[in-house]
């Protein structure tokens, strides 16, 4: 399978960078795993709705600018389906299954431009709480290595 995740922002912390490259590593014998890191724009001092809607919108063209046309995106946001961890690897084999890249896309700290998210084929959410980016990655990635493993009939620890 080919999968990307397109994220905003880095992992700062050598604890962040470990654990993703671990997942990372482990994800590589099921396919390609590619993490495309963009800058995390800074919010604006004087944090009006207008002006958060505009960074939001910025990242969002960044993010368009890394998708393919043929790509399948999966957008992580608050409001989105909630699935198990084997209806999650039932998700992802349905959406590799086409062949085209699978993109899992993590906004910044103000979220999705509506345009990452319209172009989005399923919005995904790990819970109604809001997590910071660089543990929402981890989650993913741990979350894509379960759902390997299961996709492949192989024991994992639940």
């Amino acid at each position: 399978m080919n999968m990307a995740i397109v994220c905003v922002g880095r992992l700062k912390e050598r604890y962040w960078r470990e654990a993703a490259a671990e997942y990372e590593k482990r994800l590589s014998r099921f396919g390609k795993m590619e993490v495309i890191e963009l800058p995390d724009l800074p919010e604006p001092s004087h944090v009006s709705p207008a002006a958060e809607a505009q960074v939001c919108q910025r990242e969002g063209q960044t993010i368009l600018q890394k998708l393919r046309e043929d790509d399948v995106v999966v957008a992580l946001c608050i409001d989105g389906r909630r699935l198990d961890s084997v209806q999650l690897s039932e998700q992802v084999a349905r959406l590799g299954d086409s062949g085209r890249r699978v993109v899992f896309v993590i906004g910044g700290s103000l979220g999705l431009s509506k345009d990452v998210v319209a172009r989005a084929q399923l919005k995904l959410s790990f819970s109604p709480m809001t997590f910071p980016h660089q543990l929402a990655r981890i989650m993913l990635l741990e979350q894509l290595y379960r759902a390997c493993k299961i996709q492949a009939g192989e024991r994992y620890h639940k």
